[in-house]
């Protein structure tokens, strides 16, 4: 945090310095998919050697979560081709806006994304290099935002404050739930740490990994507070399904 002093900003162990939140979802045929574009994508790509992105899904248009929008256009460069994004239409309207020099016409020599943009509605199942993608509803505050299901298997269900019955009965019993739990207090638009230990109780996933992380948490003396089926990501985490 910025001008923070406590422990936790100053700790020299590496799972303590965290980036703004996103996924990258692999294939077994080398798909690469990103959930969200974080201010810290460049940082975060080039940390965990990401060379290739074929798809980059949306839960929603917060900053954090779009504004490293443009670094998408390195992987324009090295893969040749246009890259699509999928969101609800309110979210890609905001991405247009906020990154308008991509879709009009500009000066030459000016590095800019090559980017598509796709439509995709809540309750919807489409297929990404061969893996079902299930765009699930969930609440922000009062804002609704987008949760992803893969194959069936795995959920990312982050910003979240509430989860309806319905997508409650798609998530429960996931292999792999990563679940928003932002900090110890309670949050208006987010699920504290008491509150995502409750939900994962409702919800029984086999593995579940608390993702949105402040400086509130310590990794390893917060680790020893869960159970083994609760860990806690950081920032280059890799986990296979």
């Amino acid at each position: 945090m910025i001008g923070c002093d406590c422990a936790v900003c100053h700790s020299s162990d590496p799972k303590n310095h965290r980036y703004r939140s996103c996924l990258h979802v692999e294939t077994d045929s080398g798909f690469s998919i990103l959930i969200d574009t974080p201010p810290e994508l460049r940082l975060a790509a080039i940390r965990s050697g990401l060379k290739r992105v074929d798809a980059v899904l949306f839960t929603h248009s917060h900053a954090d979560h779009i504004f490293g929008l443009d670094d998408l256009r390195t992987f324009n460069w090295l893969q040749q081709q246009e890259i699509p994004l999928y969101a609800e239409a309110p979210v890609l309207d905001d991405l247009s806006r906020a990154f308008s020099y991509i879709w009009r016409e500009t000066q030459a020599g000016g590095g800019k994304p090559r980017l598509t943009l796709n439509p995709i509605a809540v309750g919807t199942s489409f297929v990404l290099g061969g893996l079902t993608i299930d765009a699930l509803r969930v609440f922000h505050g009062e804002l609704p935002i987008l949760a992803f299901r893969f194959d069936k298997r795995v959920s990312y269900v982050t910003d979240v404050s509430a989860i309806p019955e319905e997508t409650s009965a798609l998530v429960a019993g996931s292999e792999i739930l990563l679940l928003d739990a932002v900090r110890r207090r309670p949050h208006p638009t987010h699920f504290h740490f008491d509150r995502a230990l409750e939900v994962v109780r409702e919800l029984k996933p086999k593995q579940t990994f608390f993702v949105h992380l402040s400086h509130d948490f310590d990794h390893d003396a917060t680790e020893k507070e869960l159970p083994a089926d609760i860990r806690l990501s950081y920032d280059g985490m890799v986990l296979t399904a």
